[in-house]
């Protein structure tokens, strides 16, 4: 998969993740970690999406070139997220069907953008 490629899925998933917590963070919650949010709770949900659409927007390929910061950009969300993901699963013990599928999505996205990230750090 070539790193536009990956990017633009990357990208895409932020996107449409972002979207749906400003529209609805309640239920984003609800499915991924099945908990309840609080007023600012939402609001946080909220803000969190308008980051999320924010990094899909700044990160998406421009006329099938994607650029150093935008692979780094997403690469290093991508492995937090993973890792996050999988602490609220194992430390924090948060239970839900797609909780596990969202950790191993992030994981699989930063370790195919992994190389990409490396080479472009090697050509500096």
């Amino acid at each position: 998969m070539t790193t536009v490629t990956l990017s633009k899925l990357s990208a895409a998933i932020e996107v449409v993740t972002g979207i749906l917590l400003i529209t609805s963070p309640s239920l984003v919650v609800r499915i991924l970690l099945s908990a309840h949010l609080s007023d600012a709770g939402v609001a946080v949900g909220r803000l969190c999406g308008i980051a999320l659409l924010s990094l899909g927007l700044a990160c998406w390929p421009n006329e099938n070139v994607t650029s150093a910061q935008a692979t780094r950009a997403l690469f290093t969300y991508n492995l937090l997220a993973a890792f996050y993901l999988g602490y609220l699963r194992v430390g924090a013990g948060f239970v839900s069907y797609l909780l596990w599928p969202a950790c191993v999505l992030h994981a699989l996205l930063a370790a195919w953008l992994a190389r990409p990230v490396y080479t472009i750090g090697r050509h500096r």
